[in-house]
């Protein structure tokens, strides 16, 4: 579904749209359900890391990504091509 690396001081991404519709489902519903599962992954594994609770890390993640969907400290660059993996 999603490919993410950090290269070159910026986020590189691909991603595979469209698979959750081609099967009848609501596309955007399903991207948030994996970026859930994703947030709980990462609060996961900063309290087995660090000792953190993953509840304390998933509110503080849900803050980062709501200020950073209101006000974003860089903007998104290139594009989506279609049928290329």
């Amino acid at each position: 579904m999603l490919s993410a690396w950090i290269a070159e001081r910026g986020l590189h991404c691909s991603l595979n749209v469209g698979m959750w519709s081609a099967q009848g489902k609501d596309e955007a519903a399903a991207w948030g359900i994996l970026v859930a599962d994703l947030i709980r992954h990462v609060a996961n594994a900063i309290q087995d890391q660090t000792g953190i609770s993953a509840e304390s890390t998933m509110n503080q993640l849900l803050h980062s990504l709501r200020s950073e969907l209101d006000e974003p400290t860089s903007a998104v660059s290139g594009g989506f091509h279609p049928g290329h993996s």
